[in-house]
């Protein structure tokens, strides 16, 4: 009966052990209920969660500062007016760019979004192309 007792408790000590070490997998949300863990983030423009790397706009770090190349997307409001910039090194959240009147580029801040070529952007910090 003691060995019983014994070893049940081993056994439930253990299960509560691993439950406690082992995360799971999409458990952790941000304020806007998407899931990190998942490769979701939360996009102002379409108010809902997104994954940056399967949005339609991608530009290439043009000159990247280690061995790997960043990415960056661009999402558009419906009447592009908009468009909204995940950078890597915006940790919380994104940037949303304004087009300025009938010139065909958004701006914010540092920061201005212009069409480069016949289907691509570039984005330019202090009239500095960081991506296209």
């Amino acid at each position: 009966m003691k060995k019983t007792i014994l070893f049940s408790a081993m056994f439930l000590g253990s299960l509560v052990f691993a439950q406690q070490k082992a995360p799971v997998l999409g458990g952790d949300k941000d304020a806007h209920g998407c899931k990190g863990s998942a490769g979701y983030t939360y996009s102002q423009i379409k108010n809902d969660c997104v994954r940056v790397f399967e949005q339609k706009v991608k530009l290439t770090e043009v000159k990247p500062k280690g061995s790997s190349t960043s990415m960056t997307a661009i999402i558009f409001s419906k009447d592009m007016k908009k468009a909204e910039v995940f950078l890597p090194e915006q940790n919380k959240g994104s940037l949303i760019l304004t087009k300025l009147g009938k010139e065909k580029a958004w701006k914010s801040g540092d920061y201005v979004l212009v069409p480069y070529k016949k289907t691509g952007y570039q984005l330019k910090k202090k009239n500095i192309v960081i991506y296209q």
